[in-house]
């Protein structure tokens, strides 16, 4: 034992026991591996936020609108989001205003031309709307009185009603605009002249007082005065332009030749009808977006069928139509399409004439990449009755969903809903605060919202605002709770507006009422659910400041308790 090595092996490490040994090594990595991969799995657990229904793949948003959970979540019926929410505001667009300073320049400019106020010595004659000079002057009073907005575009002056009056029009955006849009009002100016043939504005009227002015400006025409920005051309060419006269009647077919021509295609059935907007939007995005991949005009119901958690009678409500809630004019303009009822009057004069075949698919499954070799005339997709399998935005899962995309930016919302929205805003002059109060159901469930009530209660809310909005200020309300005196106490610090406030902007002597029932066939149409909860929505987007109920001003989660997303690290 003297001459032996002390580097001697020990049993563990004898020949008969390696296979032991590597066993054990390799359980003890595995276990190691196996807690790395927990706490990797934990950390992204913690701080992982789920991103928009919307937005995920269109299984997912296939989960999401078929769960009929009775869990924490609670379907929402607030507005839908469409194109134009998804449009990048371009300031450099933006960036071209004019000024008091530019009206001064193009009044210098300008005094070298002939220029006559009409005036002669005769202090009470005719005013003339068209001379540079009240033009001049009607601009700088526009410029200096409304302060929190930019102006792009004045429009020439017209006539008013009385002799010293002018109407003027312009386009604009709050100076604070957080959305991709321009504004467009006409409004009415008393202008007087005094004894010695010096002109000033007594006056400017109300939100769209300036009849004379609305016409809207022609193709080619030049407007009274824009200040040359190519930029501001290029980025304004695709955006809405909120107050200009709606032109949303129906395309129709110029002949039988260019009927006989076209290429349809046609979704009929299936089990979207009287589902929420979100539903309705995702699934005909689907069928625009499969009528743009295969080149084709798509034949569109124009009806819609109001769900009931939009309607004052709790039930669903057929006979509504698209133009109520969305821009026809723009998705007529940026895409091919047809009304059904027209387009099956001219299929049945003109089908059998011209020999024009009808391709039937009845399984969601066959992908429009199959169809893209289709010659026939018309494509008909027809849904069954089994639900979810007959819900149209199925054909554009799986393979389809990297190829037809879902066109977006041809969907934007209702212009003479977003004009009454311009006119609230206009009315508060643009320079307000708002404040989204959730009340309703979740206040009184206490189980899944035990705080909900007593954050939003006025003595809660008083305590809450003054440390973020100055008293004294305009603050809008958006709210489901029916009773707004609930409110109340809040006048004593604030100025409060509610929706109701305005209702002149939709009673039977507004103009949305009339441009409606004509669109209704002489019906009239009742200002429902989904109308005053997008327009509620989108003045409460407009305030300068904006606080929510959830995480501003109580800690209950939005879809009940332990559902609030937790916040990334």
């Amino acid at each position: 034992m003297l001459g032996r090595s002390g580097f001697s092996r020990t049993g563990s490490f004898r020949p008969e026991n390696l296979g032991q040994n590597a066993l054990q090594m390799i359980g003890n990595l595995c276990f190691t591996m196996f807690v790395i991969g927990v706490l990797v799995f934990t950390i992204i657990a913690a701080t992982y936020q789920p991103e928009d229904p919307l937005f995920h793949p269109s299984t997912k948003i296939t989960t999401f609108l078929t769960s009929k959970s009775n869990a924490t979540f609670q379907s929402d019926n607030t507005v839908i989001k469409t194109g134009e929410d998804f449009m990048a505001v371009n300031q450099t667009a933006f960036a071209t205003f004019i000024n008091v300073t530019d009206v001064a320049k193009i009044k210098e400019a300008s005094t070298d031309e002939t220029s006559s106020t009409g005036c002669e010595g005769d202090s009470n004659g005719p005013l003339d709307c068209k001379d540079p000079e009240v033009f001049h002057l009607m601009m700088k009073e526009a410029i200096e009185h409304f302060k929190d907005i930019h102006f792009y575009r004045f429009g020439k002056p017209a006539p008013g009603a009385e002799e010293n009056t002018c109407d003027m029009a312009w386009r604009f955006r709050p100076k604070e605009g957080k959305t991709a849009a321009f504004y467009k009002d006409y409004r009415r100016f008393v202008i007087n002249r005094s004894e010695n043939c010096t002109l000033s504005v007594v006056s400017i009227g109300e939100y769209h007082s300036g009849v004379n002015a609305r016409k809207k400006k022609r193709k080619n025409q030049k407007p009274g005065f824009e200040k040359a920005s190519g930029v501001q051309e290029q980025g304004a060419a695709s955006l809405p332009v909120v107050g200009e006269t709606v032109n949303d009647s129906l395309p129709v077919v110029e002949s039988e030749n260019a009927f006989r021509n076209g290429k349809y295609l046609v979704y009929v059935g299936g089990g979207d009808r009287c589902k929420s907007m979100n539903h309705y939007l995702w699934s005909f995005l689907c069928a625009l977006g499969e009528a743009q991949y295969l080149n084709r005009t798509l034949v569109m119901d124009l009806t819609l069928c109001l769900s009931s958690i939009y309607t004052s009678s709790n039930q669903d409500e057929e006979g509504k139509d698209f133009r109520f809630y969305f821009d026809f004019e723009h998705l007529k303009e940026a895409a091919s399409v047809l009304d059904k009822e027209q387009f099956w009057q001219d299929w049945n004069k003109w089908q059998r004439k011209n020999g024009l075949n009808l391709y039937l698919v009845e399984d969601f499954k066959v992908t429009p990449m199959k169809l893209a070799e289709v010659k026939d005339s018309l494509i008909m997709r027809k849904f069954g009755s089994v639900e979810p399998d007959n819900y149209w935005y199925r054909v554009c899962e799986g393979e389809t969903e990297s190829v037809v995309q879902r066109p977006w930016p041809l969907v934007w919302k209702s212009r003479r809903l977003m004009d009454i929205v311009s006119a609230i805003a206009s009315r508060l002059n643009w320079d307000y605060d708002s404040v989204h109060i959730v009340r309703g159901e979740k206040a009184r469930n206490r189980d899944l919202w035990p705080n909900l009530a007593r954050d939003t209660s006025p003595d809660s809310l008083i305590s809450t605002l003054q440390q973020k909005i100055e008293g004294g200020r305009n603050v809008y309300i958006a709210t489901n709770e029916p009773d707004t005196s609930f409110f109340d106490p809040l006048k004593d610090k604030y100025s409060t507006h509610f929706l109701d406030d305005y209702k002149d902007l939709w009673d039977e002597n507004s103009e949305w009422y009339s441009d409606t029932t004509k669109l209704n066939n002489g019906v009239p149409v009742e200002f429902d659910g989904y109308m005053r909860v997008s327009v509620d929505t989108e003045v409460f987007l407009r305030g300068k400041k904006q606080i929510e109920t959830f995480n501003d001003l109580t800690n209950d989660c939005k879809d009940g308790v332990n559902t609030c997303k937790t916040a990334a690290s």
